[in-house]
């Protein structure tokens, strides 16, 4: 019978493991794609931000990548910052009606950043690069989906494209997605938090007055205390001598 149950035991403790390492194994592959950082910014403004890549191959290095800028939500003023070792190139489209930048109308936007390794500056196995760029006045759309490649020196080339479908699982090779607050939903919470705070502090002043009062009573009680004794220890002493005469 002690036999049966450390079998048993033995069997669920291998299930639980194999369950567990499918779950964590598999939300370890499906995170590690090429993302934007940080995820969201405001309607409007300008925004610095970075395409993060990480590198999925463990024999090859990424040589190349191609982020292209949403048809939908065109950008008037794109630029990048330089990486050590990668040269950078930009392509750009029509766009009607014009872009609005500064009071100017601008007829064209980027549509396409590509970054392209030089020497052996490559993403290696087991590393990841980011790419800063800055964008704006941002378009008043709720988010930008930028579909982008990933092309390793093997050939290979990693398709970020599949858009998100909302309510819907991650799919197997998501885009990038920054998403984009109205400028009116991110000025009421940036004045929201000191009126928080606030609170906060004359809460935190509230209860130091009253831990404040509750000692002073607290010391109050043991002093009359302290002389109700030693009222009573005197009379006591009093009437001892009385007693032995």
């Amino acid at each position: 019978m002690t036999r049966l149950r450390r079998t048993a035991t033995a069997a669920a403790a291998l299930a639980l493991t194999a369950a567990a390492t499918a779950v964590f194994g598999f939300a370890g592959s499906a995170s590690a794609h090429v993302t934007v950082n940080p995820k969201d910014a405001t309607q409007g403004g300008y925004a610095r931000v970075a395409f993060r890549v990480p590198n999925e191959s463990d024999t090859a290095s990424t040589t190349k990548l191609e982020v292209v800028l949403p048809e939908n939500a065109p950008v008037g003023s794109v630029s990048t910052m330089p990486v050590p070792g990668w040269t950078v190139a930009t392509e750009k489209r029509k766009v009607d009606p014009p872009i609005e930048v500064h009071g100017s109308q601008l007829t064209e936007a980027v549509s396409k950043i590509t970054w392209t390794a030089t020497g052996d500056a490559g993403v290696k196995p087991g590393q990841f690069q980011e790419f800063p760029v800055s964008m704006g006045p941002l378009p008043k759309v709720e988010s930008m989906v930028f579909k982008t490649l990933q092309t390793y020196s093997d050939g290979n080339v990693s398709r970020w494209i599949d858009e998100p479908q909302p309510g819907g699982e991650e799919p197997d090779s998501p885009a990038p997605v920054l998403t984009l607050t109205p400028a009116a939903s991110a000025s009421a919470s940036a004045s929201a938090a000191p009126a928080a705070a606030a609170v906060a502090s004359d809460d935190d002043d509230d209860e130091g007055e009253g831990a404040a009062i509750g000692l002073g009573v607290a010391g109050l009680v043991a002093g009359l205390a302290g002389l109700v004794l030693g009222g009573l220890a005197f009379v006591r002493t009093r009437r001892e001598p009385a007693a032995r005469s």
